[in-house]
This record gives structure tokens, C-alpha cells and sequence, in this order.
């Protein structure tokens, strides 16, 4: 016998609904406005640790509304935000789930510090205000345990994994971790005072990993290198290679204005909000209920 009922109850039900009005809000307040983009694509994002979801003869399931947003903005859009699905292949567990709901929004003009006082002020709206600490990623890693290196493992991925155990240690409470180093920039700027890191940040809550955010990198070659620089580890690492998204390099050679972006985790946040342990409690229809 199927088991057809929602994993989550009714009442957050009405919490989700709640939520996504206060959202809404919050950016209509501050004049951003909401876009919808294609869930699917011709093509998808190279970042080896995220893996998409293909659909045969028509391209991807979009991991991000990212490439879609900012052609946007390049075709003169103000700041913007979407919110809906996105789908991330091998993504399954309490805290995952192969869809799940984004909350990803631009905004002109602004660098990351300045994204992230407005992260920080929709996360004391939708959770009640709280202090929010400021980390370097040096400053996390350095609170992993010592331990003896794991001979199997190259520099980059011991580093990925006390940064890993470092977050592992921080304490209940909110904190950005900025300062990434440069080959973790993804789609950041380097930082104009110190290239060696990226203008790049993340939001963690209460130990789990809720925001990510850029002050955005527009230059279409770079960009282009670090995604042919994506498909190299992929290709070592034995990985689906996608196509490049040409049509984003284009838009973004075409002019992307200076902004800041930022990709949230909806459900997560709704997850905190609630005090509960599992994704399952807040989703009707999780993967292994779908």
C-alpha cells in the first residue's frame, strides 16, 4: 500500500503560506521587483560539487534561477528577485531534498556588505531579530579540530574539509563567512583590496547553511575561464560535462550593471522558523513521498 499523505501538517502549511506573503512584502517595500524564469534550460551551471538534473532532449532542470536573472538584468531589468523550484540531482536527506524552493534576488549598485545587511535585516523579519556574527573563512577553519591530514586527500579538499568540520563547530547562532579564498570565488569578484579572497558570503543558522551571496563578477572571459576551469575538474573527476551556457556569456558580454546577488534557501528558512529537524516537516511531498 502507498503511503499518499503530506509529510508535513497543516499548519505549516499556513506557516509556509505566512511566509511567503511576508517575503513578498519585504521586497515589494523595497521596490525589487519579482520575475519569473524557466525552470528548464538548455543548458545548466558547471560547478563540480553541484550536479543537474538532465531531461533528455530538451536540457536541464535549472539548479538556480542565477543565469536567467542576471541576462535580466544585462537587458536593462531593475533589481529583481524570484522565488519557486529548483532541482539539484543526488540531493536527498534531512536538510535536502532534489527540489526544493529558492529565494535568489539582485540588487543594483550594491557590493556584498551592503547585501548582507539586507540579508541579514528579511532574516530578522521572517525569524525575530538576533545578533549576526561576522567569521572569515581562515577564522572557521581554524576551529576545526587538529587532526592528522588525510593522506588521500590534495591541499584543496583537506581545506574543504576543516572548513567543513569548522562549521561543524560554531556554536547556535547566526553568522556570515566572508573572505572566501579566490579559487572558491564561483561567480564573485575578487575583493578590490585583497585578490586573494572573494567578495563572497555565506549565511549559516543555528549550524546549517541557509544563504550564499556575491558581489557579482561581469567579466564574460573570466568567467568564461572559470567555467572551462569547472568542466577540467569535472572531466578528472570522471562528472557529467554540460555545455557552456553560451547564452549567459553572451548577455554578460553584453554588460552586466554592478550588483550584488544572493541565493537563499526558502525551506530552510521556514525549517528554523518552525524549530523543526527535517526538511519532511516542512514540504508536503518530499522525494520519497512525491
Amino acid at each position: 500500500m502507498f503511503v499518499w499523505q503530506p509529510t508535513c501538517s497543516v499548519a505549516a502549511l499556513h506557516a509556509r503560506a505566512e511566509l511567503l506573503r511576508v517575503v513578498r512584502q519585504f521586497f515589494h517595500d523595497r521596490g525589487v521587483l519579482e520575475v519569473q524564469t524557466g525552470v528548464l534550460g538548455a543548458a545548466t551551471v558547471t560547478e563540480p560539487a553541484v550536479e543537474s538534473i538532465a531531461v533528455p532532449g530538451v536540457g536541464y532542470l535549472q539548479t538556480s534561477p542565477e543565469y536567467q536573472l542576471k541576462r535580466l538584468l544585462a537587458a536593462g531589468a531593475p533589481s529583481l528577485y524570484q522565488l519557486g523550484p529548483v532541482f539539484r540531482a543526488g540531493e536527498s536527506g534531512r536538510h535536502h531534498n532534489p527540489e526544493f524552493v529558492m529565494l535568489e534576488w539582485y540588487r543594483l549598485g550594491f557590493d556584498d556588505r551592503q547585501l548582507m545587511a539586507e540579508v541579514a535585516a528579511l532574516v530578522d523579519l521572517a525569524l525575530g531579530p538576533l545578533p549576526c556574527s561576522t567569521l572569515t573563512y581562515q577564522q572557521v577553519v581554524a576551529l576545526a579540530p587538529e587532526e592528522p591530514a588525510v593522506g588521500s586527500l590534495n591541499p584543496r579538499e583537506e581545506l574543504d574539509l576543516r572548513f567543513s568540520q569548522g562549521l561543524d563547530a560554531l556554536p547556535r547562532g547566526r553568522f556570515f563567512i566572508t573572505d572566501y579564498p579566490a579559487d572558491q570565488a564561483a561567480l564573485a569578484r575578487l575583493r578590490p583590496d585583497n585578490p586573494a579572497v572573494a567578495a563572497r558570503f555565506e549565511l549559516v543558522i543555528d549550524g546549517l547553511e541557509v544563504a550564499n551571496g556575491y558581489w557579482e563578477l561581469g567579466d564574460a572571459a573570466a568567467l568564461g575561464r572559470r567555467f572551462r576551469e569547472d568542466l577540467d575538474i569535472r572531466r578528472q573527476r570522471g562528472q557529467p560535462e554540460p555545455p557552456l551556457d553560451q547564452r549567459f556569456l553572451a548577455a554578460m558580454a553584453a554588460g552586466l550593471p554592478s550588483c550584488a546577488g544572493v541565493a537563499l534557501g526558502f525551506d530552510r528558512l521556514l525549517m528554523l522558523k518552525l524549530g523543526a529537524s527535517s526538511l519532511a516537516e516542512v514540504m508536503a511531498f518530499p522525494i520519497d513521498r512525491s
